[in-house]
């Protein structure tokens, strides 16, 4: 059974009591946003996303999408459920109120975007999409083009894509065959075919719009030879209406494993008209700026369907009767006890529960950072908002993901046989979150961006946004006393081959780049460890506080305690693990001859 309510309260933990000292400074141009403002958006969401979407998650799964000559019909209900969202304002949360947004900051929309992905994450897509191109015109195009596209992308009236890769490319893009000639009023004729293009067609809006990566005729070859251009489905006439359609047609729906009611297109565009978007040849920078949105929001994707294959189980545990605990009968009246009694069931349970309020903490730590990097009026505190971006985009795509398809894998697990079935509802996540590690750059690019490009930026600086606070954090509360004691030295020893790691790397991969390489994704785990274990043990902090203050939530703060020893105990020792893999370099990895696989 298919299980979500929003974890407001956890949420607010992270957003209020956890992260004040991140070293990013109050943010003026969000004070607007109080905590009853926020605290009614958050609660209104929830509700959203329990009532409308996530009742359509399962039946969305099991009719998917359809083509119809060249028409992408959607599952029903989707079409319906989009008018609410967007009539409700939901598009338009984190946009720029210059164009018709709400310019809510993104600490908070995290949080409802989690929301969303939890309850239906097929359906986020759509106006998910639709952001992360607002974010590339925003940032790159003409005044012109923002003028024509931004209202009605903001406000979800019409909706957004990124075309990127072709049959034949895949990540290398520097392939990529798609023509772009200009004509004499300042457009371009745009020919080629894209593939795995989500929300590439799709009847929930009137309009489309493409950011098309192509090449111009004296383009130069690779990656310094693209351009990107705004190619809409429906050319607008000059009053906004819509015109003619604009060659462009979805030729096929891709037949996914998970996903179902997401439409991922491939898309062909024969000569249509088009508007160049940034500079020539500059088009990886602007397609970048929405690319980055994009891998947070996928990092989002994987904690919220992870979060809704743990609350799945967890109902499951308490409502499935087999066997009796090994510490006696606990429930006499019935013929078995519930399964959460027994250890390995809590194994994962627990597991699940660390991951996901550890990724949560560690999600808004990078929001706040988002905020401040956008708003903050102090130089110093946007630059270092900016380093630690930078540094843990890459992190927060690729753990989260990893880390959600794991929570959804064990949901499965406690399921049993009946999680294998169809029925359940609870399969449908793993089959839902198994995409996420793989589009917006694979998990092992992410890792590779990691360490072949955030790491050296700056001789390290980016780094410094990281390692300071969690140094100082150490350093201050090694006297400690109570549940935070021992998790201290434990921060300290996985913080220690975290740096001696970044040497390592630094060293070796200067030498032989394919030792970078090799060491890469065990890195960014062991970086997103770290990065959890502090957020864990400042929670602790928080909530021993609470409680020596005689807080009404003692139970709530309790149970933050709990799960953060179950973290230091069971999960963090990977830390140690990974580091020896680092050490253990290349050579056995590349040993073998391609012939002999």
């Amino acid at each position: 059974m298919q299980v979500y309510q929003a974890p407001l309260r956890d949420m607010r933990f992270a957003l209020r009591e956890l992260h004040g000292d991140d070293g990013f400074g109050d943010v003026a141009a969000l004070t607007e946003f109080d905590d009853e403002t926020v605290d009614a958006v958050l609660e209104e969401a929830a509700r959203l996303n329990s009532e409308i979407l996530l009742p359509l998650n399962r039946s969305g799964d099991e009719e998917g999408c359809r083509i119809e000559n060249g028409v992408v019909r959607t599952p029903e209900g989707f079409k319906a459920a989009y008018d609410q969202f967007r009539e409700g304002g939901w598009c338009a949360l984190a946009s720029d109120p210059q164009w018709g947004g709400q310019g809510l900051p993104e600490q908070v929309n995290k949080l409802i975007e989690e929301m969303i992905c939890a309850a239906n994450v097929s359906f986020s897509l759509y106006p998910g999409l639709t952001h992360g191109a607002t974010t590339a015109l925003e940032g790159h195009g003409s005044e012109d083009l923002k003028q024509a596209y931004m209202p009605k992308l903001v406000s979800g009236e019409w909706s957004g894509t990124m075309c990127l890769t072709e049959a034949h490319c895949g990540t290398d893009l520097g392939l990529l065959r798609t023509k772009a000639v200009p004509e004499p009023d300042g457009s371009y004729r745009i020919s080629g075919s894209k593939i795995f293009i989500s929300a590439g067609e799709h009847d929930l809006t009137d309009n489309i719009i493409h950011l098309v990566l192509a090449r111009l005729p004296d383009a130069p070859k690779g990656v310094k030879g693209i351009s990107l251009f705004l190619v809409p489905k429906y050319v607008p006439n000059a009053d906004g209406s819509l015109g003619n359609l604009n060659g462009v047609t979805c030729a096929n729906i891709e037949h996914k494993m998970g996903m179902k009611a997401s439409a991922t297109c491939q898309l062909n565009f024969d000569g249509s008209v088009g508007w160049l978007v940034g500079t020539p040849h500059k088009g990886m920078e602007a397609m970048f700026t929405m690319m980055n949105t994009e891998r947070v929001s996928v990092g989002i994707q994987g904690l919220g369907v992870g979060e809704a294959a743990y609350q799945s189980a967890v109902y499951y545990a308490k409502d499935r009767v087999q066997g009796r605990s090994l510490s006696g009968v606990k429930a006499p009246d019935k013929p078995a006890d519930p399964i959460i009694v027994h250890p390995d069931v809590r194994r994962m349970l627990m597991t699940m529960r660390a991951y996901l309020e550890g990724c949560r903490a560690v999600g808004v730590w990078v929001s706040r950072a988002l905020d401040a990097e956008k708003h903050s009026t102090d130089p110093e505190a946007k630059k270092r908002a900016g380093d630690f971006v930078a540094l843990m985009t890459p992190v927060v795509k690729a753990l989260f993901t990893d880390l959600g398809y794991d929570a959804a894998n064990l949901a499965v697990q406690v399921y049993g046989g009946h999680g294998y079935i169809r029925e359940s509802g609870v399969e449908q996540y793993v089959r839902d979150a198994r995409i996420a590690m793989i589009y917006e750059g694979t998990n092992g690019i992410q890792a590779l961006d990691l360490v072949g490009r955030k790491l050296p930026a700056g001789m390290g600086r980016n780094l410094r946004a990281f390692f300071h606070p969690v140094s100082q954090f150490i350093e201050d509360h090694g006297a400690e006393t109570g549940a935070l004691a021992p998790m201290i030295p434990a921060l300290a020893q996985a913080f220690g081959a975290l740096q001696l790691a970044t040497g390592h790397i630094a060293q070796k991969g200067l030498a032989d780049p394919e030792e970078a390489g090799a060491a890469a994704t065990d890195y960014l785990r062991l970086l997103g460890l770290v990065a959890m274990a502090y957020c864990f043990a400042k929670a602790v902090r928080v909530a021993e506080a609470r409680l020596a203050e005689g807080t009404g939530e003692a139970a709530f703060y309790k149970a933050k305690i709990a799960t953060a020893a179950f973290f230091f105990d069971r999960i963090l020792p990977d830390a140690s693990a990974r580091f020896l893999a680092i050490k253990a370099g290349k050579k056995s990895m590349m040993a073998l001859d391609e012939a002999a696989f």
